[in-house]
């Protein structure tokens, strides 16, 4: 049985200036930063008991072609996604109300990848 997702992983042209979008745009906390072999760097961010990872691959091309999306859930979703808009990170689709479920926002990365703030229902 599947319980969990345990990681997201995003592999980068540039890891450090997705991370640092991350860390910087978005306000997550790098919780480990490393250098695999042949010089390519590693970045985690602790996100309760599951990780996103970025990680540089030179077979990456510069920007996201749209195959993957996360969602990032918040407590206040008007609020994160003013604090983005005030950073400057780029909203591709307004917050909607998903019927049974709760809200959603997405936004776009420094690499062309979406990612979403969402908002889950109160039970």
């Amino acid at each position: 049985m599947i319980s969990k997702i345990e990681s997201v992983t995003i592999y980068s042209a540039d890891a450090k200036k997705l991370a640092d979008f991350y860390k910087e745009k978005v306000g997550l906390e790098v919780t480990m930063e490393a250098e695999m072999g042949g010089g390519l760097d590693v970045f985690e961010f602790g996100l309760g008991e599951s990780v996103l990872r970025v990680i540089d691959n030179p077979k990456v091309k510069e920007s996201g072609d749209g195959r993957v999306i996360f969602s990032l859930e918040v407590d206040d979703i008007e609020k994160e996604a003013e604090k983005l808009a005030g950073a400057e990170v780029k909203k591709t689709e307004d917050v909607h109300h998903i019927e049974e479920y709760g809200y959603v926002v997405t936004f776009e990365d420094a690499d062309g990848n979406s990612f979403q703030l969402v908002q889950i229902r109160a039970n």
